[in-house]
């Protein structure tokens, strides 16, 4: 979240970044209304401490001069300001869970770096990475792909949960498992220390990185006090919450495989053909906790992981810079890499990586120490990308490497993780 301070002293740049954002508004009146009850009460509880103990003070003179009544007076006088006190401490309690609950829908500011645009239409290319290929047949979709070759099954996944659901069989299982590992073993290489972690946590994890209360409703329940993940970064970035890191351990690298869980509720209709947005698929991913000063140097090393990992499987890819309007709630710049799909003739997100500034560690209180620069604690700054989602990856594969016979060749990075096995043939 934003600093409560940071929100007082320049709302006309809170506006402005609300106003650059789809559906980010705040309420402007009613922060200073808050902020100006808070600062009388407070005002109004110092003043009565004063008194308190002022008259407190007189009261052992008021008994040794023998003036009893007087001094009855002055602990009737202090009693009730001590009772009023408490009533303004549980008001100024309200007041401030109030502002907090205002300030944390806020999202974040852009970057300045950041372009301005209205939705994803005005995100701008970076650069891109090989050649889509032209097939000289007629090429299949995955979502074809995969049953032909009977390593995807969408009807017993629906038959066993519901639409947006589906199963993997055979060798489909195998290629799965393998994309993970492999791409685990790639970020594990470059310095990346990986976690094997729940899937169910708690409101306090998901507040720290934003998804609540703002997206309750992607969210899967357990019960009413715990949720599937919709991503390892809430639980790899909340390792750290409540916590004082070591400032000269810093930057962290932390990479996690694990499924995750969405419900989708805002993409009705988008994308409902094979296995691109569905409500469960496994995703590695990758976390970031870094100085401030290093952290826009961060997010661009961490694309170009991402990157290594496509390169490595020959996807043609490219990556676009997320206008203000396509920003996450989170984030303060954020990069997609898009890989290109034939079935959709277009290139389709398979990662997002985001710098989130001190925003997440605000919320879930991250700070580091480092004794030989300044005295105290600072806020770290958090970034998280995907590296990569495995079902899109899987789907990337399957497309981009078919042959005309309905095979498909298995990318030679991946031949070992498939136990040898060069192609994936029809059952």
């Amino acid at each position: 979240m934003l600093d409560i301070k940071f929100v007082r002293e320049n709302p006309d740049a809170v506006d402005k970044a609300c106003a650059s954002r789809q559906n980010a508004h705040w309420d402007r009146e009613r922060f200073f209304e808050l902020d100006a009850e808070r600062r009388s009460v407070i005002a109004e509880v110092e003043k009565l401490q004063a008194e308190r103990n002022a008259v407190s003070k007189q009261i052992g003179q008021l008994m040794r001069e023998g003036k009893r009544d007087e001094a009855e007076a002055a602990k009737a006088r202090v009693a009730a300001n001590k009772d009023r006190i408490a009533e303004l401490n549980d008001k100024r309690d309200e007041v401030d869970q109030a502002l907090f609950d205002l300030v944390a829908a806020i999202p974040n500011i852009p970057h300045e770096s950041v372009p301005y645009g209205v939705d994803d239409s005005d995100n701008p290319e970076v650069r891109r990475w090989g050649t889509p290929r032209e097939f000289d047949f007629e090429a299949k979709a995955h979502w074809d792909l995969g049953p032909d070759l009977g390593i995807i099954d969408f009807d017993r996944g629906v038959k066993l949960a519901g639409t947006r659901f589906y199963v993997l069989g055979g060798l489909g299982a195998r290629l799965e498992r393998a994309l993970a590992a492999f791409m685990i073993d790639m970020h594990v290489k470059a310095g990346f220390k990986e976690w094997w972690l729940p899937i169910i946590t708690n409101h306090e994890t998901l507040f720290g990185t934003g998804q609540l209360p703002k997206f309750e409703d992607d969210l899967y329940h357990v019960n009413p006090d715990l949720y599937l993940i919709p991503t390892a970064e809430v639980v790899l970035t909340n390792l750290h919450r409540d916590e004082v890191l070591d400032g000269s351990q810093l930057p962290l690298w932390y990479t996690a495989f694990t499924p995750c869980f969405r419900e989708e509720a805002g993409s009705a209709g988008r994308d409902t053909r094979g296995i691109i947005r569905v409500h469960q698929f496994d995703k590695v991913e990758m976390v970031k906790f870094a100085r401030p000063e290093d952290s826009m140097n961060q997010l661009e090393s961490m694309v170009a992981e991402a990157e290594a990992v496509l390169q490595a499987l020959g996807l043609p890819y490219h990556v676009v810079k997320l206008c203000t309007g396509d920003l996450g709630f989170s984030a303060t710049k954020c990069y997609d890499l898009e890989v290109w799909l034939p079935s959709y003739n277009a290139y389709k997100e398979i990662s997002s990586c985001s710098n989130c500034w001190d925003f997440q560690a605000r919320r879930a209180n991250i700070r580091y120490r480092d004794a030989s620069e300044f005295k105290g604690t600072r806020y770290v700054h958090t970034l998280n990308g995907s590296g990569l989602a495995v079902g899109r990856t899987m789907a990337a594969v399957l497309e981009n490497y078919q042959n005309p016979d309905g095979s498909v060749t298995v990318p030679e990075a991946l031949v070992p993780y498939m136990g040898g096995v060069e192609v994936i043939r029809p059952a």
